[in-house]
């Protein structure tokens, strides 16, 4: 496990660089990263991520419940909300939360992001983002609903009402390029609007697009 440390924790830092590099972060670069490593999870441990050093991260038990002492008092909220989605699902390896402008808005107004955007269906997104019900940050009430979002195996990412979205991914480098297609999908769609709305792919699109990608692997 000591020499896998280094490696994700150098994985997240470039991760959080890449949000501030894409403009995924809104102005208070609020944001909460995490890897999973077998029986651990590597966290962030504030509420900018602006500047990550190494120092900024955590290491913690997949199983823990308690509030962990290296966590600022205001942050400790959100572990639960990180560690219990990876007890929940084996396939989740890296989780990002953040508040995008145009997807925040769709958080905001309580609407699921469509799947109209054929990047979103190479990032294995192929069904509408769901909205998770607004209750505070951190609470038993808002865990919950986000457990409850990702019971379906399609769901790999959920906006929280007023709020922002929580995008997984098998490792760090997933969930960013989800994260990055989703608010690329929030604000084609809401410029479709002037445009008579946003259109619906065909029904069979994400599964030819996966056997496309699918011989291209085999090719390679």
């Amino acid at each position: 496990m000591s020499q896998n440390t280094p490696t994700r924790e150098q994985d997240l830092i470039r991760v959080a660089d890449a949000l501030c590099q894409r403009g995924l972060l809104f102005r208070g670069a609020h944001a909460n990263l995490s890897a999973r490593a077998d029986d651990r999870v590597l966290i962030t441990r504030g509420g900018s991520v602006a500047k990550l050093r190494t120092e900024d991260l955590a290491w913690l038990p997949l199983s823990t419940q308690d509030r962990h002492e290296d966590f600022d008092a205001n942050y400790r909220e959100i572990i639960n909300m990180h560690t219990k989605l990876y007890q929940h699902r084996n396939d989740v390896g890296a989780i990002i939360h953040c508040h995008p402008a145009h997807v925040a808005a769709f958080a905001v107004a309580h609407q699921p992001i469509p799947a109209v955007y054929e990047p979103l269906l190479r990032q294995g997104i192929h069904t509408d983002v769901p909205v998770v019900a607004w209750a505070p940050r951190g609470s038993e009430a808002s865990v919950n609903g986000i457990i409850d979002a990702f019971s379906a195996p399609e769901t790999v990412a959920v906006l929280l009402a007023n709020h922002g979205v929580l995008v997984t991914g098998a490792d760090i480098e997933n969930a960013l390029d989800r994260l990055t297609a989703l608010e690329e999908t929030a604000e084609l769609v809401l410029h479709a609007h002037a445009l008579g709305g946003a259109k619906p792919l065909p029904e069979a699109a994400y599964h030819e697009v996966a056997e496309r990608m699918q011989q291209y692997r085999k090719a390679s």
